[in-house]
C-alpha cells in the first residue's frame, strides 16, 4: 500500500487559526504552535480570515479580541453566520470579567489575557482541535449514512421505517399490501445497502442521519 504524500499527510493534520493585528504575537504563536507539530494559519487581521477559504478539517480560532475595523468576537460570530462552527479561544490585553463572560457567552473555549502561559495556550488549543475534531467526525458519519439512505428505493426505504417503528413483517406487509416474504427480501436489501446486521443498528443510524425520530 502506497504512503499518503506528504503534502495530503499535512492537510489532513486538524489546523489553529491564528488573528492578530500584532506581528509580534502572531509570530510567538506561530512559533509555539510549530514547536508541538500543528499544522498554522496566520491572519493579520479578522478581514484577511474573513475573505480566505476556511479549512474542510478540524480547526479552532485564535483570535485577538481587540482589533482594528473587526474584532474577535465579531469575527468569531461571522464564522457561525456562515454556518462555521469553529471553536475559539480568544485573547486580550486588557481582560476584565464582562469581557471574559461575553467570551463564554460566545461559545469560547477558553479567554486569555496577554501575556499567557504557552502550556495554558496549548491546553486550550488541544481542546479546541478536541471538540472540533469529534464535531467534524459526527458530521461525516452523519453524511456517510445519508449518501447510505439515498441509495435506498422508495419501497426499502418504506420497509425500513417500519422496522424501525418496531413493526413485525406480517404488520409491515400489511400496511404496505405487499407480501411478506416481499418485506423479507427489501428489509435484507436494505439492511445490505446501510451495512448493518441488526435492528438496533438500523434504528442508531437512522436516527443518527436525522431520517426518523425515535422517541
Amino acid at each position: 500500500m502506497s504512503s499518503m504524500p506528504a503534502a495530503a499527510a499535512q492537510d489532513a493534520r486538524p489546523i489553529v487559526l491564528v488573528v492578530d493585528d500584532d506581528p509580534l504575537v502572531l509570530g510567538a504563536l506561530d512559533s509555539l504552535f510549530r514547536s508541538v507539530d500543528f499544522a498554522v494559519r496566520n491572519y493579520a487581521s479578522a478581514q484577511e480570515l474573513l475573505e480566505a477559504p476556511i479549512p474542510d478539517t478540524p480547526c479552532c480560532l485564535v483570535v485577538d479580541v481587540r482589533m482594528p475595523h473587526i474584532g474577535g468576537f465579531e469575527c468569531h460570530a461571522r464564522l457561525a453566520e456562515r454556518g462555521l462552527d469553529v471553536p475559539a479561544i480568544f485573547l486580550t490585553g486588557h481582560g476584565d470579567i464582562p469581557m471574559s463572560v461575553k467570551a463564554m457567552k460566545a461559545g469560547a473555549v477558553d479567554f486569555l489575557t496577554k501575556p499567557f502561559r504557552d502550556q495554558d495556550m496549548l491546553d486550550a488549543v488541544n481542546a479546541a482541535l478536541a471538540r472540533s475534531t469529534a464535531r467534524h467526525s459526527a458530521f461525516q458519519e452523519r453524511e456517510a449514512l445519508q449518501g447510505r439512505l439515498r441509495s435506498l428505493t422508495s419501497r426499502e426505504r418504506q420497509v425500513m421505517d417500519g422496522v424501525v417503528r418496531g413493526l413485525l413483517n406480517k404488520q409491515i406487509a400489511g400496511e404496505l399490501g405487499i407480501a411478506e416474504i416481499t418485506v423479507k427480501l427489501h428489509r435484507a436489501s436494505l439492511m445490505r445497502k446501510m451495512g448493518l446486521r441488526t435492528v438496533p443498528d438500523l434504528v442508531r443510524a437512522a436516527e443518527a442521519a436525522g431520517a426518523v425520530q425515535v422517541s
